[in-house]
């Protein structure tokens, strides 16, 4: 549809399997040489996801520089910001990544730590997410999908919580309790409360019955990441 020396030229460079670059490429993009997989990433990254836009302005063109550079500027950042090459890392949205955070100053040194440390963590699930984290600056935890309580420990926390607060005449959410409202006093249901890290875990807190606590909803999603 696209063809032109544009297309020529770009062929040769991102699906020749002779490119001594394609190992390297391959720790960050997924795909098959011959299936024009890198070439369509280059064009991908180059355009901001709009191919067909920008192959319709420059399939004309004699030269890729353009295209060429950018490409090997998304690829030279992340190995420079990340000196550790892990295989979750193939197939990220390096591009998007490289315009949100290319222009924010990391030291690989600590980079590395921080991914060690959180490749270690047995309640991180989703090692994908790790990289965007620690490029987001470790404030978005929904990024790791990190375990949850289980229904089992949230039930225990819920009853030790509801016995004492009725005992003491106070809410069994312990930010109501404190508080100087209506709810200062009132007994949620368990469906009416979230389980929360007392300690956050991105503070280092672990997801353990002792770290737990039941707050009511409105109070859950206002503590954050406190």
């Amino acid at each position: 549809m696209y063809s032109g020396p544009f297309v020529t030229l770009g062929k040769a460079e991102f699906s020749n399997s002779q490119n001594a670059n394609i190992q390297k490429w391959s720790a960050y993009i997924k795909g098959s040489v011959n299936r024009q997989h890198y070439f369509e990433r280059a064009l991908d990254w180059v355009s901001k996801g709009n191919i067909g836009d920008y192959m319709s302005r420059h399939r004309y063109d004699n030269n890729i520089t353009e295209l060429k550079v950018y490409f090997n500027s998304v690829i030279d950042w992340v190995s420079s910001v990340f000196i550790d090459v892990e295989s979750e890392m193939c197939g990220l949205e390096w591009g998007r990544l490289y315009e949100e955070y290319h222009n924010t100053s990391y030291n690989p040194t600590k980079v590395s730590e921080q991914v060690q440390k959180l490749y270690g963590d047995p309640y991180v699930k989703n090692r994908k997410g790790i990289f965007e984290y620690v490029l987001g600056g470790s404030v978005d935890t929904k990024l790791l999908s990190v375990r949850v309580f289980d229904d089992a420990t949230k039930k225990t926390v819920y009853a030790t919580q509801t016995n004492k607060a009725k005992s003491d005449g106070k809410s069994n959410c312990p930010l109501c309790a404190i508080g100087h409202d209506a709810n200062k006093s009132k007994i949620w249901n368990l469906s009416e409360m979230d389980a929360d890290h007392v300690t956050a875990w991105s503070k280092g807190g672990t997801t353990s019955i002792e770290n737990c606590q039941m707050l009511c909803k409105t109070h859950n999603r206002a503590k954050g990441n406190r």
